[in-house]
């Protein structure tokens, strides 16, 4: 058997198994209809007010930008473990890393999205022209 055959039959059973688990999930999960099953969960209050509440887009802008450089700081850990046998290659590589991670956060200072409240722009009216 080639490598194809052997990749085949993982898959298969794969989804054999991914079958059988939702059958025998359907098959013995209990079946109970009330109306508080399909309120709206929040931890464990009563729902007030509707769902479909609309939040102000900053905060998933924010959080965005905070989980970015997260994930990119955890790449300085690794560097700092093998700093020692790289010397000079690891502290220009690093330096570009930190480069292109500073001009991402100047970009995103310069479009104004670390203000949490963002001034609107004010629009000027051109007065008109009497007569026309």
């Amino acid at each position: 058997m080639t490598g194809f055959y052997i990749a085949l039959i993982f898959f298969v059973t794969g989804l054999v198994m991914v079958g059988i688990t939702i059958l025998i999930s359907r098959i013995i999960q209990p079946r109970r209809y009330y109306p508080q099953k399909y309120l709206t969960y929040e931890c464990g209050e009563l729902p007030q007010g509707d769902a479909w509440v609309r939040f102000n887009n900053r905060f998933y802008i924010i959080a965005l930008v905070f989980l970015i450089f997260e994930v990119e700081i955890i790449f300085l850990y690794p560097w700092a473990v093998v700093f020692d046998s790289l010397k000079i290659v690891a502290f220009v590589e690093m330096f570009i890393f930190l480069t292109i991670l500073l001009v991402g956060l100047a970009y995103v200072w310069a479009k104004g999205d670390l203000q949490w409240i963002k001034p609107r722009p004010k629009l000027e009216y051109l007065p008109k022209e009497k007569g026309k």
